[in-house]
Formats: C-alpha cells, sequence, structure tokens
C-alpha cells in the first residue's frame, strides 16, 4: 500500500478544516480498543465530515456525511455540535450457528449530536464505533416536532479514498439478484456497484465497505465521483423516493473492514456485531445440515416444475430421494414444483402460486410419514414468482401449512426482475417485505433459505432462522448459462466479496459433467473442487446438488457424506483473491477439522502447514485430491484418495490441477 504517513501538517489541516467560525475546535475523535484505528469527525463550515487512520496512515480522507430530503431539503449542513456522548463495551455472544462459535464484540462508541442553527433548528445524530478492525457508523433521527414523516431522496455518505486502488466490485443495477462475475477495476473506473465493495490496496492489505442491520431502509450502492472518491448511492422506490421514515428512526450502519490479510478479512465480525442480539429466545430447532433434491434434474430438463409427464415433485420420485438421503446420511430433501402456480407463464404471474394446495400427485402426508420413518426432513419452497403482496397475503397460511406438515425449512424464490412488477429487490419495498417473511418464519420455527434476496446484511445474528442466501452467480448458472458457465476463478473471489455479507447458498457438488440440454455448459471444475467448496465456500444449508445416479459408486461423495456445515472456528491459511484460497475449518461438533484448497483456470502447488492442530497429537488425514493429468476442461472426474497421519508439525505440499482442488477431513 503507497500510502504516506500522516504529517503534522495534515493533522494541522485537518483541525482546521473541523473549526467553527468563531474559533472554537469542534473535532471530535474516537479511538479502538487497541488504539490503532482513528476515526475523526468534525464540522467544516457546518458540514459534517468524517475521516479515519489506521497505524498513523490515512485511509479514509474527510469525507461528507447527511442527507438530501425531498423538495431540494439539504439536510447537511449549519449544523453544529449540542452534546456528545462516548462509551464502551466487551462483550462475547456465542452464535447458534455459524464459522465460529463466540464472537467479540469490542468496541469504543462515539455519539456525534447535531442541531441546525438555521430554519427548523432539527436534530440529526451521527454514532460512531470503532473495532480493531474497522469501523461503523449510522445515523439518528430523533423524535422531534419540526421533523416528523419525511422523505430521503438522497444519502450524502461519501469514503473517499487515499488512491485509485483496485476494486472487486459487480454493478449494482445491470445484474439480476446480484447473480454476476466480478471484476477487478480501478475505484475510479466503477460502475455503481453493489456493496460488500472489496478493495485491494496493494501490499496485502484489505477495505470492504458494506453495511449492517439493513431495516426498513433502501440498500446502499456505491459510485465514484472526484476521482477516489465513492458516493453512496440508495435503492430507488418506482416513485424515485430512496426512504420513507418517521421520527424517530435510524439507518443501517454503514462499515468500513480494514483489514491487514485475508484471514482477518473473511473472519471480521463487525457486520454481526452491528446487528441486534437474536430475538429468537429458543434456538434449539435450527439445524444446520445437508440437503438433495429434485432441482438439478429440472435444469437438466429431465424433470418439470409444473405438471406432466416429466413432473419432478411426485410421491414416487420423492420417496427415491429420500431413500438416496436415508442411504448417505443426508439429513434433507428439498422439493420444488410441489404446489399450484407453476403452469403457464409464473414469472409474469406469480399471483397465481399457492402455498397450501399440492398438485395430485404429491401425496404429502405420505411423503412426510416417510421422510419420517427414514430419518429425514423435508425442506420446503415457496417460490413467488415476485408476486410480494399474493405472498404476504398467504403467509400465515402457508407456514402454518408446512409447520403442520413437520417441515421446518423453506426455500424462497423470487425470480422477477421486479416485486409486484414494480420494485427493486433491494429498494425499502424489498427490504421490508424480506423482514416479513423472516419474522412470520420465526413465529412458526420456520428456517429460511432465501433465494433473489437483498444482499444479507447480518440479520441471521438478530434472526437466526435466516440460515443462508442465494444473492450470487451460483452452480445453477453452470448447467444454462450461455457463457458455458462461472470461469475457474469465480470460486477463489466470492469468499471475499460476496462472503463477506454472510453465507451463500451457491448449491455445488456436481459430479457429471455432461449436459444434455446445453452441451457447452458446464461447471468449470473438477470433482476435487467440487469436494472442496464446501469447506472453502460457507452456508449452514449445504446443498449435494446433483443427480443422485451421479453419486453412485463415486468414492469421493464420502467427502459429502461426512462434511460438517457447522463450525468451531475458521482460518483462512493462504490465498489470493481472484487466484486460489486455503481454508480450514473445524467441526463444532467434534475435534475434527476440514481443509478446502481450490485454484483458478492455473495449475498450482501450495504448501500448507498443520499449525492450527493440537501439538503433540496425531491426526489422521483423509485426502481428496486431483489426479495427476486431471484438468476441469479435459479430464475432470479423476480423484485420489489416500491417509496418512499428520501433526502440528507436518507441512503437506497441495498440488492442485487447473480448475482443481483439494479437499481433507482431519480427523482427531
Amino acid at each position: 500500500m503507497k500510502i504516506r504517513l500522516m504529517k503534522a501538517g495534515f493533522l494541522a489541516t485537518i483541525v482546521c478544516l473541523f473549526t467553527a467560525c468563531n474559533g472554537k475546535s469542534t473535532t471530535q475523535s474516537l479511538n479502538s480498543p487497541d488504539g490503532n484505528t482513528v476515526i475523526t469527525f468534525g464540522l467544516s463550515e457546518g458540514k459534517p465530515v468524517y475521516s479515519v487512520t489506521k497505524n498513523s496512515q490515512e485511509i479514509i480522507k474527510p469525507s461528507a456525511l447527511g442527507f438530501l430530503l425531498s423538495g431540494e431539503d439539504h439536510f447537511c449542513s449549519d449544523f453544529k455540535i449540542i452534546g456528545t456522548q462516548k462509551e464502551s463495551r466487551d462483550e462475547t455472544w456465542q452464535q447458534p450457528w455459524g464459522e465460529e462459535v463466540e464472537v467479540r464484540n469490542h468496541y469504543n462508541e462515539l455519539k456525534v449530536e447535531l442541531q441546525e442553527t438555521t430554519g427548523e433548528k432539527r436534530l440529526l445524530n451521527i454514532v460512531f464505533r470503532a473495532f480493531d478492525d474497522g469501523i461503523g457508523f449510522r445515523y439518528e433521527f430523533p423524535g422531534q416536532e419540526n421533523l416528523k414523516a419525511f422523505e430521503i431522496t438522497a444519502e450524502l455518505t461519501e469514503f473517499a479514498l487515499l488512491q485509485d486502488f483496485e476494486a472487486w466490485s459487480i454493478p449494482a443495477y445491470k445484474g439480476e439478484y446480484y447473480e454476476v462475475l466480478f471484476k477487478k477495476t480501478p475505484v475510479s473506473q466503477l460502475d455503481t456497484v453493489c456493496t460488500p465493495l472489496t478493495i485491494e490496496t496493494g501490499d496485502g492489505k484489505y477495505i470492504a465497505i458494506h453495511e449492517a442491520n439493513l431495516t426498513d431502509y433502501a440498500k446502499m450502492n456505491l459510485y465514484p465521483a472526484g476521482g477516489t472518491t465513492l458516493k453512496s448511492d440508495l435503492t430507488p422506490w418506482s416513485t424515485g423516493i430512496k426512504v420513507y421514515a418517521q421520527t424517530p428512526f435510524v439507518s443501517p450502519w454503514r462499515t468500513i473492514i480494514l483489514a491487514d490479510d485475508l484471514n482477518e478479512l473473511a473472519n471480521s465480525r463487525i457486520m454481526l456485531n452491528l446487528n441486534e442480539p437474536s430475538k429468537i429466545a429458543d434456538t434449539s430447532w435450527l439445524r444446520p445440515a445437508k440437503y438433495v433434491g429434485i432441482w438439478w434434474g429440472m435444469h437438466m430438463e429431465k424433470y418439470t416444475w409444473s405438471q406432466g409427464p416429466k413432473h419432478g415433485a411426485t410421491t414416487q420420485n420423492m420417496k427415491e430421494y429420500i431413500d438416496f438421503a436415508a442411504a448417505h446420511k443426508i439429513p434433507g430433501v428439498l422439493v420444488e414444483g410441489w404446489n399450484y402456480g407453476w403452469d403457464g407463464d409464473w414469472v409474469t404471474n406469480g399471483d397465481q402460486f399457492s402455498f397450501t394446495t399440492p398438485y395430485p400427485d404429491f401425496d404429502i402426508d405420505a411423503i412426510v410419514k416417510y421422510a419420517t420413518e427414514k430419518g429425514v426432513e423435508i425442506i420446503g419452497h415457496n417460490e413467488t414468482g415476485g408476486a410480494t403482496v399474493n405472498y404476504e397475503n398467504q403467509l400465515d397460511s402457508a407456514y402454518a401449512f408446512l409447520a403442520g406438515h413437520g417441515i421446518h425449512a423453506v426455500k424462497t424464490g423470487y425470480v422477477n426482475n421486479l416485486l409486484d412488477k414494480k420494485e427493486r429487490h433491494s429498494s425499502q419495498y424489498g427490504v421490508r417485505h424480506y423482514r416479513k417473511v423472516i419474522e412470520t418464519a420465526a413465529n412458526y420455527q420456520i428456517m429460511v433459505d432465501n433465494h433473489e434476496p437483498v444482499m444479507p446484511t447480518g440479520l441471521q445474528r438478530t434472526y437466526p432462522n435466516l440460515m443462508t442466501q442465494e444473492g450470487v452467480r451460483g452452480q445453477e448458472y453452470d448447467a444454462w448459462s450461455q457463457d458455458g458457465g462461472s470461469p475457474p476463478e469465480h470460486t477463489t473471489i466470492v469468499p471475499f466479496t460476496r462472503g463477506l455479507a454472510g453465507p451463500m447458498d451457491f448449491t455445488f457438488g456436481t459430479f457429471s459433467f455432461e449436459n444434455p440440454v446445453y452441451p457447452q455448459t458446464r461447471a468449470q471444475t473438477t470433482i476435487a473442487k467440487q469436494l472442496a467448496l464446501y469447506v472453502v465456500i460457507y452456508s449452514p444449508l449445504q446443498m449435494a446438488s446433483d443427480l443422485p445416479e451421479n453419486y453412485v459408486n463415486k468414492p469421493a461423495f464420502e467427502f459429502i457424506e461426512v462434511v460438517p456445515t457447522d463450525w468451531a472456528k475458521t482460518i483462512i491459511k493462504d490465498g489470493k483473491i481472484g487466484d486460489y484460497i486455503v481454508t480450514v475449518r473445524k467441526d463444532k461438533h467434534s475435534e475434527d477439522w476440514y481443509l478446502g484448497a481450490i485454484t483458478d483456470e492455473n495449475a498450482r502447488t501450495v504448501k500448507v502447514d498443520f499449525s492450527f492442530l493440537d501439538a503433540g497429537k496425531t491426526y489422521k488425514a483423509k485426502i481428496f485430491r486431483d489426479a495427476t493429468g486431471s484438468d476441469w476442461k479435459t479430464n475432470p472426474y479423476p480423484v485420489v484418495i489416500e491417509e496418512q497421519d499428520v501433526t502440528s508439525e507436518s507441512v503437506l505440499e497441495l498440488n492442485l490441477a487447473p480448475g482443481g482442488g483439494t479437499a481433507i477431513q482431519i480427523r482427531g
């Protein structure tokens, strides 16, 4: 990172900038608990401005704060500070599921209370929290006589970067549901992009800008203005208004991770810590698990979602999938296309979906009874076609129907460019809908796997029944995408971009690379890489997505059978975004560890030390690796399975084929 140290002259400039006309300094500063990160807040001619340094290096230059309200009402100037409050907190809380058990929430907080000096003298508070690995801040609109109901037409928050660093991004408005390939681009050349935005600073350090606790507000996007300054862009309603609000009101937290390496980046818990504690008192019914499902067969056109001779969601087919799951100790079976509404053009006519009426060839009572006898649970599916009003009108009856049949997990879908044919998924309209779904599901003890979502912002802490979400170009694109499928580098990028926002339902597990529908489209990996992805890409619900017959008599399937989905600890051992990753995770319920290493289109040899293991103890490593000559293009199938003893002193050399990987089970 070619960042100059803050000089005394720069500090003098800051003090001058943050000095009121009467000569009285209005500067406020906040240090992180370790003292290394410093947030400076002040008023520049009455306008609120903040800056950030870490290790005495400037990270965020003085950047504007504030709002534009309807009627060209500038709620961003003529302020004075009328009060400040500081507090600190150091607590540790436990996750019911996650990438580790305990999360430390350690921060210092500064609340700055502002009031306009002219006009209606309205109030605005800005709250900053400094963590050792970054910061968060949000706006508070106190209850007040001169500001009650109001409309935000622009949030003026800025992130003024020091240099034209390169960032990994996807566009905010040119793709559907965030299902776009990430590109690396200088900040100054970005389009309007989604967050998380992951920025490489050039010396192995990272800046990641996102948000936390997106509640009754619009999703924040970013666009470059003035070179290296990023400005917020809120997803609008169809009316053009960004947010409809009424005091008292708070914005989501704006978050900036400042990471010294990939491990710190991936393990930052700033976003989770800025969400409220769980509102679900008893979380014993939340069960991370793997599942199979009648899904890939639809993409391969073996089955259809709708009724007819190839209907997939039949009683007989479900029993066969249940048998397979039971035989291989897979806890769940997902069923899609079981309910009325799939016939005809459901994408534009989502109002036709019924969420309580099965098709005649789907005997739900018999299926659930059979699954229960086999020790398998059914995962329901509610595709809405983006018709949220229709779904909300049936929410209670839909979830009562599922719960009444002993079904406590549902995959939801919103396949339509617009919700109710007019509003964007990431608008305040969409945010309100998704929250209602999650809260209602919690009332019926139903876990949610949300597809076509708004980008996650840590809400799973508050509602841990929100188990996982899509919001990523997942493996379904390897079934039908006209570009041939996602390139090998894709999965080396998403853990450090979209993955920073929360769990991803990526749906890997491909064992057959033959595609009868689109012969030129396929998963651009080896089978060994498919196994490693279960460790590299995190989700508490993981699908083995291929057809059951493609797993039969395949020894490599053993890794999918045994790999957990709930973890006690996560470590990024090595990697480079866009090139390769080595991830290790410890099982939450045993002393076992699992390793996943993947590469892009290039063959690669990486050395991994096992210092994460307990000293003085010998472990048995079962290795699933690419064979000599493996290649995602020409020879993706061979997997060598071998065992050896390892200790904390061991160093293994992993040879990753082009588009390949290695998966290791390390038994304690």
